[in-house]
């Protein structure tokens, strides 16, 4: 008897906006997956339909259950090629898909899981920020109430490093308002991405202060998506030429 083959898992990086940032390997492994995992279903039809992109859909989100990382584990097992697709950037950010690839890895450690990168929204908001440091840490969500506190105490704790965190727009004012009440964050250079790669892209920099006061100037500038990127404290523009001697 022939042994049966296992299949694969392809974490897909997809556009965080734009439709047209997406790779050419990214969009094979769509059209060639068994099924497309996503956490919406909707906004990855949208995206399939707009490449003309014809394949089974289905919802693996955060509160899919236990029952759909087996079901997808079965699948692998099966010989399928399972692609998971996040609703916008790279698979494995406040999404479920660190928890799929460690049961994969678990329950089915024989099966292929590869990485098709893709876009970033937090690569992309250093990318026009215009900071300069070695290093940074990623927050994920800004707290909505509880731990809100004691990451504005982490932030400031390590202020030789940038700092990069998603908001919403529904919380944004309110937590640069926090900001701006903090003694020490008060001070620090604070850069807003608004909607990267989308229609109303726009960047807000200054002293949360000076960025509550541009907001409040266009109340449409505290609509959107938001990445937020804290500077250092003692930033400049600096070179490492060691980091060219490769």
């Amino acid at each position: 008897m022939a042994e049966r083959s296992t299949g694969t898992l392809s974490m897909v990086g997809v556009p965080i906006g734009n439709l047209a940032d997406i790779t050419l390997r990214a969009l094979d492994t769509l059209r060639n997956a068994s099924v497309v995992l996503a956490e919406d279903t909707r906004v990855t039809r949208k995206l399939l339909s707009h490449y003309e992109i014809s394949v089974p859909v289905e919802s693996l989100h955060a509160h899919s259950g236990a029952g759909a990382f087996s079901r997808a584990v079965e699948r692998l097992q099966a010989g399928e090629r399972i692609a998971y697709v996040t609703d916008a950037g790279t698979p494995g950010i406040s999404d479920p898909g660190g928890a799929l690839v460690a049961t994969v890895r678990r329950e089915a450690p024989d099966v292929v899981v590869e990485a098709i990168p893709g876009a970033s929204s937090v690569t992309a908001a250093l990318s026009i920020a215009g900071v300069y440091s070695t290093e940074f840490m990623f927050y994920g969500f800004f707290p909505r109430k509880k731990g809100r506190n004691s990451m504005m105490e982490e932030i400031t704790a390590h202020d030789d490093r940038v700092a990069v965190f998603f908001e919403s727009t529904h919380r944004i004012v309110k937590t640069l308002e926090l900001f701006a009440a903090h003694e020490a964050l008060s001070k620090r250079r604070v850069v807003v991405c608004k909607e990267i790669t989308k229609m109303h892209e726009r960047v807000i920099e200054g002293t949360p202060r000076e960025v509550l006061a541009v907001m409040a100037a266009d109340q449409n500038l505290s609509r959107g998506e938001f990445v937020v990127v804290i500077d250092r404290v003692g930033r400049g523009v600096e070179h490492d030429n060691s980091q060219d001697e490769e």
